[in-house]
């Protein structure tokens, strides 16, 4: 299984029965393929669809029914087609449980920076600062690193998308939380040592005494 893949289902195993879910663009969007087996979790769409499902097999899909990203997906039963208003009245009401998005920069106080680099022409913000103020959850599901660089950071660089509204962090290299205290390594991937981890992160991190080691199986 590659990083995207890996971070993706050990996403999906966080979320509980019942969830009403956003995925954001990039990693996210992979979330929806690995929902466990007998869990309901409702994906929300916000581009207008509540109860999409994951990528449509090759060939199948549809360019009438797309996630955020533009990519084609599948809808589960009694799945409903809304407004971008209503869409974006049942982000901004509190009724998204959590949202998954991907991000360029990081901090260790949970600033998020995922919607525009300095100098470069990109699109703009979208609804990422609408979902990280009314999600009651922001995971953020990225690769460790860019180029080599470090992306989990002491202070965000970049515009940001919300201050301390990041709670999670998950990437190839392990799971994150977000603390009071600062950035707690909570679970580290398999093949990867601490002194690793931390090599790749300019944030210093917490490493509790327990730490456990990610089982996706």
């Amino acid at each position: 299984m590659d990083n995207k893949n890996f971070i993706a289902k050990r996403v999906a195993m966080m979320l509980n029965d019942g969830d009403v879910v956003n995925l954001g663009i990039g990693i996210p969007q992979l979330v929806a393929n690995y929902i466990p087996d007998g869990m309901t979790v409702t994906i929300h769409a916000e581009n207008g669809i509540i109860g999409a499902g994951g990528h449509a097999p090759e060939g199948l899909g549809t360019d009438n029914i797309v996630d955020a990203g533009g990519v084609c997906i599948t809808t589960v039963p009694g799945a409903q087609f809304v407004t971008s208003t209503d869409s974006f009245g049942a982000i901004r009401g509190g009724h998204i449980s959590a949202t998954i998005l991907g991000a360029m920069q990081v901090d260790e106080h949970g600033n998020l920076a995922n919607w525009c680099i300095p100098g470069k022409r990109m699109g703009g913000i979208g609804g990422a600062m609408d979902l990280v103020s009314g999600a009651k959850l922001v995971i953020v599901a990225m690769e460790h690193t860019a180029k080599g660089n470090p992306k989990i950071l002491r202070e965000c660089t970049f515009p940001l998308t919300g201050r301390k509204v990041v709670d999670v962090i998950v990437t190839e290299m392990g799971v994150m939380t977000v603390t009071d205290k600062g950035l707690v390594l909570s679970e580290i991937a398999p093949g990867y040592t601490v002194e690793q981890v931390q090599a790749a992160t300019e944030a210093e991190l917490i490493i509790p005494h327990n730490i456990k080691v990610i089982d996706i199986e």
